[in-house]
């Protein structure tokens, strides 16, 4: 049976001020009034049905996640009672899937996505189910069509074609500088995708490949799989859980299992828009723009300012600038947050400094 997995886990520390510790990122309403986790589910009423989603995020976060998804049953939420990266994620919620459908083949989805057009999205992710019905131990990912040289993104270098349009992957290559990704760039698509952290797989392989590699995980999983549905689920999986080393499914499965002869991993492009929203400069893509090149969610007033971010978790609050250009503006009741575009990403740095000197309420 078909089952879709959406990983909700990230806390967005980019995203800061608006995404806290209580209220992440994909819990934030900021996208046309939906959270991305309410997008990433929605996105897939036309992939598997709701009975057959699952979520795995913090434990914390579960009250959020589900009055965001109403239809989402309480056996369908994974709690991970702390985040111990993608590749625990992902054989946690496989373990427990499998205990009830052995068969079960998995597609993996995280929550920070914006994706486009959606019919299209539906049908290539069909095409990774058949993929997999028919080469139980591959391992399926999607590749994005590079739309520019970005160095923020890893790299899924191609190889032969498998059938239709699937293609071996040689290599993943790590987030390259700008010359090496400017060569990726100018390969084309046909030798480089970006990687985009989706997946298709069955459950029993991504289990017997983290056995394989990764057997301290596996043992683990392995224990948390045996208690769960007993009265020791709880306890075990806080027990166990935190002694997983952490790690990323990319490189603790992906990356040797495509040099492994046993295992074959391929790709299956995805040419749709595709949008990592894990930044203040990605989430201004999902705004519309002024005739000054301004991107505004928020109640503003500005004055000979071109190229700017503006957003305020208080629809009330007035923003003003004036003579400002290419700046990040993010407003929230505790904490305001002011730097240039091209420094955007030492935003995280910022948020660990505050975490350090002040706690909360402001991280």
């Amino acid at each position: 049976m078909h089952y879709a997995l959406i990983i909700a886990g990230g806390s967005g520390t980019r995203l800061w001020p608006m995404s806290r510790e209580r209220c992440p990122k994909q819990l934030l309403p900021f996208i046309g009034g939906k959270n991305l986790i309410q997008i990433a589910s929605h996105r897939l009423e036309g992939v598997v049905p709701a009975s057959n989603r699952y979520i795995c995020a913090a434990t914390r976060h579960e009250a959020l996640i589900r009055q965001s998804l109403p239809e989402l049953g309480a056996s369908q939420y994974l709690g991970e009672p702390c985040g111990r990266d993608t590749l625990n994620a992902v054989g946690f919620s496989a373990a427990i899937i499998a205990k009830q459908d052995p068969d079960a083949i998995i597609a993996v989805f995280t929550a920070d996505h914006i994706i486009e057009p959606v019919e299209a999205f539906i049908k290539i992710v069909d095409s990774g189910f058949r993929l997999v019905e028919h080469h139980p131990s591959m391992l399926v990912t999607f590749g994005i069509t590079p739309a520019n040289a970005a160095t923020g993104y890893g790299y899924l270098q191609l190889g032969q074609t498998i059938e239709a349009n699937a293609r071996v992957v040689e290599q993943f290559k790590e987030k390259p500088d700008a010359a090496t990704a400017q060569a990726y760039l100018s390969a084309g698509s046909y030798k480089y995708l970006w990687n985009s952290g989706m997946f298709v797989w069955r459950a029993r392989t991504l289990l017997d490949c983290i056995h394989r590699y990764c057997p301290e995980n596996s043992e683990g999983l392995a224990r948390i799989a045996a208690a769960w549905g007993t009265p020791r689920q709880e306890s075990v999986l806080a027990e166990v859980y935190p002694t997983l080393p952490k790690i990323s499914v990319d490189f603790a499965i992906m990356e040797p299992a495509s040099r492994d002869t046993d295992v074959s991993v391929a790709a299956i492009p995805m040419p749709l828009s595709w949008l990592d929203v894990g930044s203040w400069p990605a989430f201004a893509e999902t705004c519309k723009r002024d005739t000054s090149g301004n991107a505004v969610s928020a109640k503003v007033l500005q004055l000979k300012s071109t190229g700017n971010l503006i957003v305020s978790s208080e629809p009330s609050h007035l923003i003003t600038t004036v003579g400002c250009k290419d700046l990040i503006v993010i407003h929230t009741p505790e904490a305001t947050l002011i730097c240039s575009a091209e420094q955007a990403e030492l935003v995280k740095e910022v948020q660990k400094e505050v975490a350090a000197k002040w706690g909360s309420p402001y991280v």
